[in-house]
């Protein structure tokens, strides 16, 4: 029985492309499709773009988790066979574990004979939103023998969404999550590393759901779709790239035009959310201070109590290649403690 995109019993969750609705498309890592059915396999029907890197679609299967690799360009079948075949009914996570080194079109499932799509599971009412690079986008963090060392050489076989300490936060709370996370991008325009030489930043980057040009034109996003309770900024680590102007002269026109551009980017989100929590960090990724210093800064200047700047114990020295595993728990872990301090939130973290 073939189970177009579209169908109702399909539970979503990211910033999609629904120009049509039979063809969806995933950009952002963290996006999702969950489902619930009867049966022992099933097919799953894709088509994949790719920029760069190796791609893989994430699979959590009855709580068991794979990559099913996918094509550099063009259309795919990826097959499945359940494990656990004495269970009647059985539960399926597909994701994006990257960013948009690829863009992926969802283009549905097939069960095999007399297998039947159940109703998915209640969303969570709560939401969240990150605003990101290569860490909240779980970028290497699958390396995990390099745990407080420089990066692996990789092909981003290392890359998964699911344990970054985005996602990892928005699981201890009970939360959705937008991960708004690119690897490489600044907060503007020019500098970084995502799109070198022609850099792209989080200002021209936040509102869309397209942003590569070499895969795809500018689509803006309709902020109607969602609306999070809490917003998290996690910017000012590739901005040192090419010049860490915030290091070398802080009182610089630079590093002025910078604090005013971040502020400003705050203002945008607070226009878009009037009520939302916006928080404001960086990461355990070895940076200069005063990064933090200037986020603090913008955040004092702009004078609104529901944003606030958190500093992680090891804010700026806990490794000087990408987070791995333990060390987004480590983040996600002190984050969602200081959202159910600053919400009220309820973690359902057992241990």
């Amino acid at each position: 029985m073939r189970i177009k995109s579209d169908h109702e019993k399909l539970s979503y969750c990211g910033r999609i492309d629904w120009s049509n609705p039979e063809e969806p498309v995933f950009v952002f890592p963290c996006t999702s499709v969950g489902m619930r059915f009867t049966g022992n396999s099933l097919k799953i029907y894709v088509k994949n773009k790719s920029a760069y890197w190796d791609n893989a679609l994430g699979c959590i299967l009855d709580g068991a988790q794979t990559a099913l690799s996918l094509p550099a360009d063009g259309s795919a079948v990826l097959e499945l066979e359940v494990r656990q075949k004495e269970k009647q009914e059985h539960e399926l996570l597909l994701f994006k574990r990257q960013d948009a080194c690829h863009q992926l079109c969802f283009l549905g499932f097939e069960l095999e004979d007399g297998a039947r799509l159940l109703d998915p599971p209640e969303k969570p009412e709560r939401k969240m939103e990150v605003y990101g690079d290569s860490v909240s986008a779980g970028e290497v963090s699958e390396a995990v023998d390099y745990v407080g060392k420089e990066d692996p050489e990789h092909n981003g076989e290392y890359s998964n969404s699911w344990y970054s300490y985005a996602w990892m936060t928005a699981r201890r709370l009970n939360a959705q999550i937008h991960d708004i996370a690119q690897g490489g991008m600044a907060l503007l325009d020019g500098t970084g590393w995502f799109h070198a030489p022609d850099h792209i930043g989080m200002e021209t980057a936040w509102d869309k759901i397209y942003y590569h040009p070499e895969l795809s034109g500018m689509l803006e996003w309709d902020f109607s779709q969602y609306t999070p309770q809490v917003v998290i900024v996690a910017l000012g680590q590739n901005d040192s790239h090419p010049e860490d102007y915030m290091k070398e002269d802080y009182d610089g026109e630079e590093a002025r035009t910078w604090r005013q551009h971040y502020e400003a980017f705050l203002r945008k989100l607070r226009e878009i959310y009037p009520d939302a929590r916006i928080i404001c960090c960086t990461t355990l990724l070895n940076h200069d201070p005063a990064w933090d210093r200037a986020i603090g800064q913008a955040v004092e200047q702009l004078g609104d109590e529901k944003v606030t700047q958190y500093l992680f114990r090891r804010n700026g020295r806990g490794t000087p290649g990408h987070l791995r595993i333990p060390e987004a728990e480590e983040m996600a872990e002190e984050l969602a403690a200081y959202i159910q301090e600053t919400e009220g939130w309820s973690s359902i973290w057992e241990g």
